[in-house]
């Protein structure tokens, strides 16, 4: 059985990205001004807790400002008053600073946020302070003092971490040919505030000649010019790179996926900055802009330590009290199979889950292969022949994939995510469908936002691989709730799987 385990094939094979330019070993970050990587590890945090001080003060001035005398336990209304203002903002990703964060785009948001916290605090201090009325008088004060204190509040800190990545740049590496690229590199070395400083280009660039050129680079010295996997990830190691910029989509960009998940290993950040009359991504960070050119976060959510730690604990909950519940329906499942098709009621066979990893998948036998190498190479149907009565309900109704919760509670798989998918069709599908081998970002699933789409069984790849990167680009907890529940509303309906 063929087995997948390395998820960055071109760092192995030391295959070219695209072109033959010659590779110059990147320099050391050395005597650069880059900050040491526990320094930049803190200074991560340093923006989001001045911005969560400053809503802290801005509400809390508020508070003081209305609220009646005669409250009861007023520290602990002040406290409250807090932490409910910075868990709105942090709910409505107030805290996530992009490249060229501006006060002016946030505004909306941070008075919808003030209208609802003061709308409900204010009836609760009516119903402690007797006697006293939350009019309209004090809406209108509490919210415009906390909305214009924040925004003062927010536009410091906003201009002091523009001095501060002027002051020390962070490394960061380009991906792309042409002239957006060109052009990309000389807005990042020439303006200083948004603190990216370019020490490569990956791919082969463009030759004199060979089209429309960019700006020329504002050093002088030309960037050196990586080909290869192994050179990207020396690069990023040797220079402490921390963003990386693709200058197109990464599934129109050669090994794009691969390079992906090679800059999320290594805990850079990475970036979609590109020409606006290019393709861009409608994500909420779309405002975001590097110079005019449009910027946006290209995300992997689950790598993020608090939202996989989150997800992981949701799918351990779950399946731990799913097999419970469902116990007794798998002991029936299990006797229908031993029953109809003779010993062996549990199948194994290797998958790939996430970053490209072999596990063992588990399922309820519903068919038996003539061989090894035909389990691992044949693309079955529900309509194969072969399966029993017993074997074609439980393939209709999914019944079949219930050992997997035993998957999910191991870690191997999450309950919400890609399929995964046997080796052998893992590398035929990643040769034909560009994006296909971007699926392993996330922890593979039993159902995904594909599967609830009708997209289950014998049906179209691309369109599974369009649905899978879409939810890995949009994911959340909540939606992962959202598919559960579109799952558990389709589990019975006879459709093949």
């Amino acid at each position: 059985m063929t087995t997948e385990s390395a998820p960055i094939p071109l760092a192995a094979q030391a295959t070219a990205v695209r072109g033959t330019a010659s590779v110059h070993p990147p320099r050391d970050g050395g005597g650069t001004g880059e900050l040491p990587r526990a320094a930049r590890d803190r200074a991560r945090w340093v923006a989001p807790a001045g911005l969560a001080a400053v809503d802290g003060a801005a509400v809390g001035t508020a508070a003081v400002l209305v609220a009646p005398a005669s409250v009861p336990w007023p520290v602990a209304v002040a406290l409250s008053q807090v932490a409910a203002q910075v868990l709105l903002h942090a709910v409505r990703r107030l805290y996530r600073g992009g490249l060229s964060p501006s006060v002016s785009a946030e505004l909306p948001a941070l008075l919808g946020a003030a209208l609802v916290q003061w709308c409900v605090t204010g009836q609760v201090l009516a119903a402690c302070a007797h006697g006293w009325v939350f009019g309209w008088t004090e809406l209108l004060c509490a919210v415009g003092t906390q909305v214009l204190l924040a925004s003062c509040g927010r536009a410091a800190v906003y201009r002091a971490r523009r001095r501060s990545a002027a002051r020390s740049p962070r490394s960061a590496l380009v991906i792309g040919d042409g002239p957006v690229a060109e052009r990309v590199t000389a807005v990042l070395q020439e303006r200083v505030e948004y603190g990216l400083r370019p020490v490569g280009r990956v791919g082969g660039g463009t030759a004199p000649g060979d089209g429309e050129r960019g700006p020329e680079p504002s050093e002088g010295a030309p960037l050196p010019v990586l080909t290869t996997g192994q050179d990207v990830g020396r690069a990023v190691i040797q220079n402490s790179v921390r963003h990386a910029v693709f200058t197109a989509a990464p599934e129109s960009v050669p090994d794009g996926a691969a390079l992906f998940e090679l800059f999320v290993r290594h805990g850079c950040r990475v970036w979609l900055v590109t020409d606006r009359s290019g393709p861009a991504p409608a994500t909420p960070q779309a405002r975001d802009h590097v110079w005019g050119f449009a910027a946006a976060p290209l995300h992997d959510p689950p790598h993020h330590p608090v939202a996989y730690r989150a997800k992981r604990a949701m799918d351990a909950v779950l399946a731990a009290v799913a097999l419970v519940a469902a116990a007794p329906l798998m002991a029936a499942c299990a006797l229908a199979v031993r029953v109809c098709d003779g010993p062996g009621v549990l199948f194994r066979q290797e998958r790939v889950g996430r970053h490209g990893q072999p596990f063992v998948l588990l399922k309820f036998r519903t068919l038996r292969p003539s061989d090894a190498h035909e389990a691992a190479t044949r693309w079955n149907v529900a309509s194969d022949r072969r399966m029993s009565r017993a074997g074609r309900f439980l393939r209709q109704t999914s019944l079949d994939e219930l050992p997997q919760l035993w998957n999910v509670l191991r870690g191997d798989m999450s309950l919400v995510g890609p399929r995964p998918e046997r080796p052998y069709f893992v590398q035929q599908f990643s040769r034909i469908h560009p994006g296909y081998r971007a699926r392993h970002r996330m922890p593979v699933g039993i159902t995904g936002l594909a599967q609830v789409h009708g997209l289950r069984g014998d049906t179209s790849i691309e369109d599974r691989v369009r649905f899978d990167n879409r939810y890995i680009e949009t994911w959340s907890l909540w939606q992962d709730v959202c598919v559960l529940a579109r799952t558990a509303g389709s589990v019975f309906r006879l459709g093949g799987s």
